[in-house]
């Protein structure tokens, strides 16, 4: 936890997975004793209580990291890293949210910290992390932009990110309502002066999703948070955005997550067959092509 710590790094989840996961696998074992083989039945256990495959590789990942910075200390107190296995992500979703659905849900929470955030990760792509320790000394409302500095977000880049007009005035009327009554609070998304936690930010969302009508028959979201980050990329590309600019604002670093996350929908391909249709009815038919059409050349015909 310390390594999050000190590295400006979300670490809630960290914590909780080596409490009920690791710690209760590992924590006996000397380290001389992990091995591929255990860390493969570890693997195993976690498949058996309905693991998704995404979710064991999250464990797996806090494993290595962990045996990494023991080998890299001074003086060193892991003499080999096993090798841990990687598994293939069959699950990976592909949601994102529609506008329609999006104003839905939006508009089923009161709280403005609530709209603001969903409304962020919509316009932006960024991650839920790094939406909600957002600080107004990162917010420019006359440059229109949100600046994240190196070691507050997870690709360790700082980055700028431009502000839609709507996401623009949506902070300008939080920071109002900040200045009138709590001028001290640091935090953009925060709730009568005190932050918003993770906690705070599900629960908005899972009751807005069931507001609006969005769960399945046990009552849980069919809509994530993280497809506002899905959406968001989407977004950009969609309204001509050049990819690497995308990536930049989004916070992707590499090209094949990125391109998981610039999800086709079915409209879209509707709307590319809606824009060729026009385009060829723009240039119309040459005359002389006219008695072709519908018909076919007998192959055998000498011209």
């Amino acid at each position: 936890m310390l390594d999050c710590k000190v590295n400006g790094k979300s670490y809630d989840w960290a914590e909780l997975v080596v409490r009920v996961h690791l710690r209760p696998y590992f924590g006996n074992l000397p380290i001389p004793k992990v091995s591929t083989a255990t860390i493969q039945r570890f693997i195993a256990m976690r498949q058996q209580e309905g693991a998704a495959n995404a979710t064991i590789n999250r464990d797996l990942a806090l494993l290595r990291r962990a045996f990494y910075l023991g080998h890299d200390s001074t003086p060193p107190r892991v003499a080999r890293v096993p090798r841990i296995p990687e598994l293939q992500e069959h699950n990976v979703r592909k949601g994102f949210l529609e506008h329609d659905i999006f104003l839905k849900i939006r508009g089923a929470r009161p709280e403005l910290w609530a709209r603001l955030a969903a409304t962020f990760g919509y316009f932006t792509g960024c991650r839920k992390g790094e939406i909600l320790p957002l600080g107004w000394e990162q917010v420019d409302l006359l440059e229109r932009v949100v600046r994240l500095e190196p070691g507050a977000i997870t690709s360790g880049e700082a980055r700028v990110i431009p502000l839609a007009p709507e996401l623009h005035d949506m902070l300008a009327m939080q920071k109002a309502i900040r200045d009138r009554d709590y001028p001290t609070c640091p935090w953009v998304f925060c709730r009568e002066g005190q932050p918003v936690n993770s906690h705070d930010r599900r629960d908005a969302w899972e009751k807005a999703c069931k507001l609006a009508g969005f769960v399945d028959k046990d009552g849980k979201p069919t809509k994530l948070f993280h497809d506002l980050r899905r959406t968001g990329v989407r977004n950009l590309i969609r309204a001509g955005v050049p990819e690497r600019v995308a990536m930049s604002i989004s916070g992707h670093q590499t090209r094949a997550v990125f391109d998981r996350y610039n999800i086709v929908s079915e409209s879209d391909l509707k709307d590319a067959g809606r824009r060729l249709g026009e385009c060829l009815a723009h240039k119309g038919t040459r005359p002389e092509d006219r008695h072709t059409i519908g018909t076919q050349a007998d192959p055998g015909q000498v011209q």
